[in-house]
């Protein structure tokens, strides 16, 4: 590899690439245009289809942990390799899908089986190691690309459903993981070498890695469980009103085609979201953040649930795209900075799989309402009071105890001139 592609900004765009058609765009937002394709193809309800995210998320929840521990036991390259391949075939698995619920929860079930590849968790992994005082804009920009994926992801799967039929479209959707993330990451992520850290100072890795391991963390740190609990809301909240925004739209009237196109706009507001947290995470204390960027889909969801369309629906959805966006940055760089990058993967892996499973349980409810009440407002109320709960527990964090390296280095200095 040429010194030019061996800068370790190519680690972040085929990160980009990696999250474009990762578990979010596919499984989440890509959701949200199959909804009623296949419920009225399957005659069943959309709570049955939707509770199929839950056993999704709950199986991508306890594989999470496991692949933690390969990220920190293996390189990140050895591990997302043949897992990209087993994702793309578990997607395609969803075309087999029948009006039993046992067969619709199988499909689910085995695509989250290798959905942890499509995570943030490996790259954020690969990126902690690649950059210290950075880090929050090489994370934000790399998980933007779960934001390109919101926007052209849901397109192209309506695309592929109009021309092919639902079923085959989950084939070609499988296909595109495999031209999008499958190549790029092959030719570009890897760990720094001996040569990449004398290279770039900024480089966090060494023999030496300081941090928590992950029983200090569940045992020793009550911030792994007020962070814990509180993305688990946040995701929930959120995303259980995104994976329906496409159904809520059209039941108001509004046209397939302008529905679809407000995921865009979702996908456009969560890349803002992203790269804006990230650029801020470096410079201002994330607990601040993280705070406003969970006000702001607050905001949204209640322009939602005041019934108005137009445009007050589209800002509505934008809002908590804002607020999607930042979250995943967050987790991400959270981690290493209150927890160190010993054991980032096991204890980013425990952490995401509460995150993961909250995917599943944010559209259940969003369904269960629709199901019961004809109405997703009495969802969104609870969805408010997620949020609500997500800033008291984020509130009293405090400063980090792994802060970037020269500001460690600083702070000595500091004190010794006061």
């Amino acid at each position: 590899m040429t010194g030019f592609f061996r800068n370790r900004w190519w680690v972040v765009v085929a990160s980009i690439c990696g999250l474009l058609v990762g578990t979010g765009p596919v499984n989440v937002f890509a959701f949200a245009v199959f909804l009623k394709p296949v419920t009225e193809s399957l005659g069943v309800g959309r709570g049955l289809f939707s509770s199929g995210l839950i056993v999704s998320s709950t199986v991508g929840a306890i594989g999470l942990i496991p692949f933690g521990f390969l990220l920190d036991h293996y390189r990140v390259r050895r591990v997302l390799m043949p897992g990209l391949l087993l994702y793309a075939v578990g997607v395609m698995g969803y075309s087999l899908m029948t009006p039993s619920p046992l067969h619709m929860y199988l499909a689910f079930a085995i695509s989250a089986l290798f959905s942890p590849v499509g995570s943030p968790l490996p790259y954020g992994a690969v990126l902690s190691s690649w950059f210290d005082r950075q880090r929050g804009l090489a994370i934000g920009i790399a998980t933007a690309g779960v934001g390109l994926g919101v926007a052209l992801v849901p397109q192209i799967a309506a695309v592929f459903i109009r021309l092919l039929g639902w079923r085959l479209a989950y084939v070609a959707l499988g296909g595109t993981i495999l031209l999008v993330a499958w190549v790029p990451v092959a030719l570009f992520v890897r760990e720094p070498s001996e040569r990449d850290m004398v290279a770039h100072p900024d480089v966090s890795v060494g023999h030496d890695v300081p941090g928590l391991t992950l029983s200090e963390a569940l045992f020793g740190s009550w911030r792994f469980w007020a962070l814990t609990v509180a993305f688990f809301t946040a995701i929930a909240a959120i995303n259980g009103t995104l994976t329906h925004i496409v159904a809520l739209l059209t039941d108001r009237g509004v046209p397939l085609k302008e529905a679809v196109a407000t995921l865009s706009g979702v996908g456009i507001a969560l890349i803002v979201g992203r790269v804006l947290a990230g650029w801020c995470l470096d410079r201002v204390n994330g607990v601040i953040i993280a705070i406003v960027f969970f006000l702001v889909p607050m905001t949204g969801i209640a322009l939602l649930a005041s019934g108005l369309s137009g445009a007050a629906a589209f800002v509505g959805a934008a809002l908590c795209g804002i607020g999607v966006g930042a979250e995943v940055d967050l987790m991400a760089f959270f981690v290493g900075r209150y927890f160190g990058l010993k054991a980032y993967g096991r204890i980013y892996g425990v952490m995401f799989a509460a995150f993961a499973l909250a995917n599943g349980v944010g559209p259940a409810i969003a369904g269960w309402s629709f199901d019961r009440f004809h109405s997703y407002r009495p969802a969104f109320a609870i969805f408010e009071a997620m949020l609500a709960l997500t800033c008291l527990l984020l509130a009293p964090l405090g400063r980090y105890p792994y802060p970037p390296r020269r500001q460690a280095a600083d702070a000595p200095m500091q004190a010794a001139s006061v």
